[in-house]
């Protein structure tokens, strides 16, 4: 990223810099079909798929993971 446009991004107020990251990310999403996995990447997530269908508690619930994370 030139940073000169990174530096311009960064005088932003935050609510239009995460305006900012949520269009990005929406650009991202539309055009997620252009990505594959590689067997490597695809390898693991079975992987780690299978470990949490076999131990569901060994996870950590969103909310809890949230609140741990801001400190509520």
């Amino acid at each position: 990223m030139n940073s000169s446009l990174r530096d311009e991004i960064l005088k932003l107020p935050l609510a239009e810099r995460i305006q900012l990251v949520d269009d990005i990310w929406e650009s991202v999403i539309a055009q997620s079909e252009a990505l594959e996995l590689t067997d490597a990447q695809r390898i693991e997530l079975e992987r780690r798929l299978r470990k949490a269908e076999e131990d569901p508690s060994g996870g950590v619930a969103w909310d809890d993971l949230e609140a741990e994370l801001t400190g509520e």
